[in-house]
């Protein structure tokens, strides 16, 4: 790989955490939606990355999928809601606000540090030039 690769390495991986930041606060934003039926309430998504290995060289990141999870509504009992079911039933997203605040956190930093990484490269390509004066 070429010294100018890292960019594209870097690029990628800064889109894929951007896509990761912007999935993680829709989840963090539908968390106090509710619904009158389970399969009606909002199912939290996580994108899945897969790298990128071609034969020309080029490497980096890729989504390959944005998934909802699996994981049960949360029934809340409210039977004065309006939108509770004859049970008195109303249905949270399977959000759990600890864990998208931990990714929340990772993307934000998995994003620095490519920040970072590209900018250290800028400096050393830029160093390089200046020895040849």
């Amino acid at each position: 790989m070429s010294l100018f690769g890292v960019f594209d390495v870097s690029g990628s991986a800064m889109s894929a955490q951007m896509l990761r930041l912007n999935t993680t606060a829709s989840n963090m934003a539908n968390v106090d939606s509710i619904a009158s039926r389970p399969e009606e309430a909002y199912k939290a998504r996580h994108p899945v990355f897969q790298e990128i290995l071609q034969q020309s060289g080029g490497v980096g990141v890729q989504t390959q999928a944005i998934v909802e999870s699996q994981a049960p509504a949360k029934a809340r009992y409210e039977p004065d809601n309006p939108m509770a079911d004859e049970q008195g039933y109303v249905y949270a997203p399977n959000v759990n606000m600890v864990e998208e605040m931990v990714n929340m956190i990772s993307a934000s930093r998995s994003y620095q540090t490519n920040v970072e990484m590209m900018n250290t490269s800028k400096d050393m390509i830029l160093k390089t030039l200046s020895l040849g004066q």
